[in-house]
């Protein structure tokens, strides 16, 4: 494999980690159509705890077998597929060593009332199942955050230690937070900083609105330029460390592919390292999503 010198620059602001560390991001930063630009989409698929069996994949009853998503991912060319413990273990022999894939090692569901997610995997699964990295979600604003944080800092030691990646989902709720402050712009880089301080190498939160969820940091964004999701991803991407952290945005609900495309290229325009797109994916037939992914990488090269 022949590192980029983009790779290298951005291998180059993890300071602190281990040869097998760099060797298993560099792995997601070399793979697919996108390999070497310093750009990333990736297929996650938690989305069956999250949300249901009927409710992710009953739209396209293709996503039932584990083995469709692993492929659906390795067709379109992608970064790396990211699933719970049970999803890549029916996939990891099969498809040993043809896509980077990451460990979701906590989840959460739709029958729980807390704003917390369960432990469901460990560094030593991700190790026995061949995975370049392991992803945990926090909920910043959440009364269960700091047990989060603390259950991210040790999993994180752990995997660092091992070789492997950490991929950090950020993602605000909680009993101060309304359903437009979760994504607002100074909650979302709120959200994001406090996973690139936790030691996270790739970080995911959703796209920002132009709302203002703090009253406290009002006075603050007066000078800051949110006006356009391009201004404001910037912003979150500079609240990364200066962007010496990688930085991807979820794809969130299912929506027409022209309001997509549109916010693909806003986080393009501004700065960020990919996207990380799931139902809106998964959810279509096979040909159709594999046309929408080639879009989007397209536009991550500058191409559509």
């Amino acid at each position: 494999m022949q590192i980029t010198e983009t790779v290298k620059t951005i291998l180059s602001h993890y300071e602190s980690d281990t040869p097998g560390t760099k060797a298993n991001l560099a792995r997601i930063l070399m793979q697919g159509r996108l390999g070497g630009t310093g750009k990333l989409v990736i297929l996650p698929v938690d989305q069956g705890f999250e949300h249901g069996p009927a409710r992710s994949f009953a739209p396209n009853p293709a996503g039932y077998d584990p083995h469709y998503h692993f492929q659906l991912a390795i067709d379109a060319g992608l970064s790396a597929y990211a699933a719970p413990l049970g999803m890549i273990e029916a996939g990891a022999s099969t498809f040993a060593g043809q896509i980077p894939t990451i460990l979701k090692v906590n989840s959460s569901n739709s029958l729980a009332v807390t704003k917390d997610q369960a432990v469901t995997g460990t560094v030593g699964d991700a190790l026995r199942l061949g995975c370049s990295a392991i992803g945990f979600t926090i909920y910043p604003g959440s009364e269960y955050a700091f047990d989060q944080m603390e259950e991210l800092r040790e999993l994180s030691e752990e995997a660092k230690a091992a070789g492997l990646a950490v991929v950090t989902w950020s993602y605000p709720r909680g009993p101060e937070l309304n359903k437009a402050a979760e994504t607002a712009v100074d909650i979302c880089a709120y959200a994001a900083h406090m996973a690139a301080l936790l030691g996270a190498h790739i970080i995911k939160v959703k796209p920002p609105t132009a709302e203002i969820g703090l009253a406290a940091a009002k006075k603050s964004y007066e000078g800051i330029d949110t006006s356009t999701l391009a201004k404001r991803v910037e912003h979150v991407v500079q609240s990364c460390f200066a962007g010496k952290r990688i930085v991807v945005f979820s794809g969130g609900e299912a929506k027409g592919l022209d309001g997509l495309y549109d916010e693909v290229r806003g986080l393009y325009q501004g700065g960020a390292n990919g996207s990380i797109i799931g139902r809106n994916t998964f959810q279509r037939p096979k040909a159709e999503a594999l046309a929408m992914l080639d879009n989007i990488i397209n536009i991550y090269l500058g191409k559509f």
